[in-house]
């Protein structure tokens, strides 16, 4: 049997027994250990270890944002061992270290996770705001506050709330957490609840939460919905406001779900009778009617006729006489104008108006006031190469062609005797309705045309060029007799003019005389066949051949005027006058 010694320890026996007694403890500095307040002492708490000595940690740091110390002797808290002992014989302790790295542990799990973790924001920095998490320090930038800006964050301070971890880094001790994703998601989770209890062709009461330029966002109890501005009614709305305000309660129709995004279209139109229903019907083509214009563009102007129905006068449809306009300069907004209904699309919802149908032509005025033969005055607006333009009566322009300025001098020394401003007097000789076209001529106001001189001993040679007179208008072509002679022929339809369009016997009337050129002459039965458009098309070559060509960029005109300059012609050059009242019809208004 052993036999127990009774002997006393020695004092290395005590040294080592303590030095045991620590290490089986573990207490480490730099390490959290558990302790006991075996004191209050003003601001401190006084705790036991299990060391030579007690510790004491200031009231404060067992506090927290939002909240006060609640600690008593007795109480078993977890401390952070900075030092066992100081220069005072005390153990050096730490409650806020303690909370850290037990935090830090807890918060590296929970962003490994993926976790939320509770804080609360107790102060405010430059960028953002700081937040505590149970001991552990965060930085939440301003950003990542709520979904939307907010001006005033007290209401959030101090409070208990959940964050999303965006990064973390121990060893430099830095954390950035988020609300807004917190916010999000949980949006997310209830717009998707929402939207499942939702459907497309439901109708819904709803309250205006915003309104921008291109609508409206409607709350629909935890859920916003879009109303286009063009959903809101059927009459076209410049901008929300002018028909809602936010707080207003409004009924919708839901008209579109994307169960993606969670967007939802709305619209109010919709529960109102669709106006375009029946539309022909309402405004037949040629109907006049009255509406006020509401919008003006570069190319014409809006007319709403009734709520939720507009149509458009194109810029062509406005005027008569003002071709190059601005739609601005003839009609204004809010102006009540008459106009006349000239297409309908009820697929395309379009109604097209004219403005100018309202009014008379003014070159039927014109005919009916002055008849060809009649005489005129007016300003000379524009000189171009072919002729003068004259302002008339009723805002309309007449053409006096070069070979209409005088009998015996050539046009373009002529034209040089007028300038703009001028008062003229001319006579209409034709007026062309459906190319609203006026020409003038200012010779015939100083007597008849010099007579025609008969063909040389009345000897028709080919290529002569002869004056002709009209005396029968027939279908395939007309008859002619050859003027200084006895000589009669028949031009056929494709003979008559260079262009396919000219080419209607219907162009010319009995009597009327015309300049030809001789193609055949047949020696045995002396027939003579004669050609309108061989005789044009020999003048335009000979034109360009002696004074340019049509690529050298000189116009027809200045190689034809220059021609008949030359060879003083004159005659009937109506195809002539046709072209250049075409070409600078536009510039004479100008």
């Amino acid at each position: 049997m052993a036999q127990v010694s009774t002997a006393a320890p020695s004092r290395e026996d005590f040294a080592s027994m303590i030095e045991e007694s620590f290490g089986a403890g573990q207490l480490q500095e730099g390490s959290v250990v558990k302790g006991t307040v075996v004191g209050i002492e003003k601001d401190v708490a006084v705790i036991d270890v299990g060391l030579k000595t007690e510790g004491r940690v200031a009231l404060r740091e067992f506090a927290g944002p939002g909240r006060s110390a609640e600690i008593k002797i007795g109480d078993t808290v977890e401390v952070y061992l900075e030092r066992v002992e100081n220069a005072l014989g005390e153990a050096v302790l730490s409650r806020d270290k303690a909370r850290r790295e037990e935090s830090w542990g807890k918060l590296e799990k929970a962003f490994q996770n993926n976790e939320k973790v509770h804080g609360v924001i107790f102060n405010q920095v430059k960028g953002g705001f700081t937040v505590d998490l149970d001991g552990a320090v965060a930085f939440l930038p301003r950003s990542q506050v709520d979904i939307r800006p907010i001006r005033d964050v007290s209401p959030l301070m101090n409070n208990q709330q959940p964050f999303q971890i965006l990064k973390m880094d121990r060893r430099r001790g830095n954390i950035v957490v988020s609300r807004r994703t917190v916010l999000e998601e949980s949006r997310a989770e209830q717009r998707q609840e929402l939207v499942q209890n939702l459907e497309e062709g439901q109708v819904i009461d709803g309250a205006v939460k915003n309104i921008t330029d291109y609508g409206a966002f409607v709350d629909l109890g935890g859920i916003d919905g879009l109303l286009h501005v063009t959903d809101i009614a059927w009459r076209r709305v410049n901008h929300p406001s002018e028909v809602l305000n936010i707080g207003q309660q409004v009924k919708v129709k839901i008209i579109k779900i994307n169960h993606e995004t969670h967007r939802i279209s709305l619209g109010m139109k919709q529960l109102l009778e669709d106006p375009w229903q029946g539309i022909e019907a309402k405004y037949p083509v040629g109907a006049r009617l009255k509406g006020r214009v509401t919008n003006i563009t570069d190319y014409g102007a809006f007319v709403e006729l009734e709520p939720g129905i507009e149509g458009l006068i194109h810029v062509s449809e406005m005027s008569w006489t003002k071709k190059n306009a601005h739609p601005g300069k003839i009609v204004s907004t809010s102006q009540e104008v008459e106009v006349q209904v000239l297409e309908v699309d009820p697929v395309k919802r379009r109604i097209s108006l004219g403005l100018k149908q309202t009014m008379r032509n003014p070159w039927e005025v014109f005919l009916e006031k002055y008849p060809p033969g009649s005489t005129v005055e007016g300003e000379v607006k524009n000189k171009t190469e072919f002729g003068l333009f004259l302002g008339l009566d009723g805002e309309v322009d007449g053409m006096v062609h070069l070979s209409d300025l005088d009998w015996k001098r050539p046009g373009e020394q002529v034209i040089e005797e007028y300038k703009k401003g001028d008062k003229v007097k001319a006579q209409v000789l034709d007026v062309d309705v459906e190319k609203e076209r006026i020409s003038l001529g200012i010779k015939q106001l100083s007597g008849g045309a010099p007579a025609a001189e008969p063909a040389a001993g009345g000897e028709l040679k080919k290529g002569a060029v002869v004056t002709c007179e009209v005396t029968e208008v027939k279908e395939g072509g007309i008859d002619v007799k050859i003027v200084g002679t006895d000589q009669t022929s028949f031009i056929k339809r494709s003979e008559l003019a260079r262009d396919r369009s000219e080419q209607r016997p219907d162009r010319f009337a009995v009597g009327e005389k015309v300049d030809a050129r001789v193609i055949q002459v047949d020696r045995r039965t002396h027939k003579v066949t004669v050609s309108i458009k061989a005789l044009e098309v020999a003048e335009e070559k000979e034109a360009i051949a002696q004074y340019g060509s049509s690529d050298s960029g000189a116009t027809l005109g200045d190689i034809l005027g220059t021609a008949l300059k030359r060879k003083g012609e004159e005659g009937d050059k109506e195809e002539e006058k046709d072209e250049a009242q075409e070409d600078d019809k536009d510039e004479a208004k100008e």
